[in-house]
This record gives C-alpha cells, sequence and structure tokens, in this order.
C-alpha cells in the first residue's frame, strides 16, 4: 500500500515503494541530461523523486498537470540522502482538487 514520507525514508535501499502526495517543486536543470528532480510532500514529510526522461516522456501529462500524486519507486540511498527512482506515476484520482501549485523549473 502507500507508505508515509516518514516511513519510506525509513526504508531499505532498493525497495519498491508507493508514496502520494502534494507536488511542491519541479526542477528541470539544463546539465541534468534531461533529468526531471521533484520533491512530493505530506503532512509526515518530503521525498526527492528521481524521473528518467523516458518515464518523464511517457507520463508528461499527468507529471505536469496534477498537483497531487501516487508515485511508484525504487528507494535509493547515498549516506544519509535518500531519494526515490520513479518507476511510474498515477493520479491521486479520488482526491479533491487542491488549491496549490508547485514551484516548476525555475
Amino acid at each position: 500500500g502507500i507508505l508515509p514520507a516518514s516511513s519510506v525514508l525509513e526504508q531499505p535501499a532498493n525497495t519498491i515503494v508507493d508514496a502520494a502526495g502534494i507536488v511542491s517543486n519541479r526542477q528541470r536543470p539544463g546539465t541534468a541530461s534531461g533529468i526531471v528532480f521533484m520533491t512530493l510532500e505530506d503532512e509526515t514529510g518530503m521525498l526527492n523523486l528521481v524521473v528518467k526522461p523516458g518515464l518523464f516522456d511517457r507520463q508528461r501529462a499527468l507529471i505536469l498537470g496534477e498537483n497531487m500524486l501516487q508515485v511508484c519507486a525504487k528507494l535509493q540511498r547515498d549516506g544519509a540522502s535518500v531519494s526515490l527512482l520513479c518507476l511510474r506515476f498515477s493520479p491521486l484520482s479520488l482526491a479533491p482538487r487542491v488549491g496549490t501549485r508547485s514551484r516548476d523549473f525555475r
């Protein structure tokens, strides 16, 4: 099932996790070879997402068009740093529209 951010951060490396939350940030640095970095937040914390170009191209409308997303991802650890390598996104269609806007590509 979907784990809160605080529980995701406790999982071991290479675990496949499902998380959901509000997209608070999207970045696509010119030096990152097309990789998009996103921040997903829930009431327990924030998750750093890494979206490879192929997945971004396949799910662009969903990734850019939704303020709340569910993600299935592989947890990566580098020392104390944790990120989620995204495998697929799903809309949180049962959630009401939230009047928030993410900071995109600045």
